[in-house]
């Protein structure tokens, strides 16, 4: 079967992240978009619930946030942590 090319538009930061948790499942962008397609053609619908709730839809800044955390998690010995709320709040001071 030949293959064929698809272009795309995704906000950057929405790219990122979606690499990101491909890579961290072993797949790539191509892999989980063709499982995607594979899975709607399979099941003749989108394979997940489509809702006009926005407000569960994380928006660019809460996007951002989520990646920095992951980054802080994966090295957390590069920031600086608190036992307290109050140590935190004495050591801005």
């Amino acid at each position: 079967m030949a293959n064929s090319n698809v272009t795309i538009r995704l906000d950057s930061e929405l790219k990122k992240m979606g690499e990101s948790l491909f890579d961290d499942l072993g797949l790539s962008m191509t892999a989980a978009i063709t499982a995607f397609i594979k899975q709607a053609v399979r099941e003749q619908c989108i394979p997940f619930k489509l809702t006009r709730d926005v407000s569960k839809t994380p928006n660019v800044a809460t996007l951002r946030a989520i990646r920095e955390i992951e980054k802080m998690e994966k090295n957390p010995s590069k920031y600086k942590s608190y036992s307290s709320a109050k140590e935190m709040l004495e050591s801005c001071l």
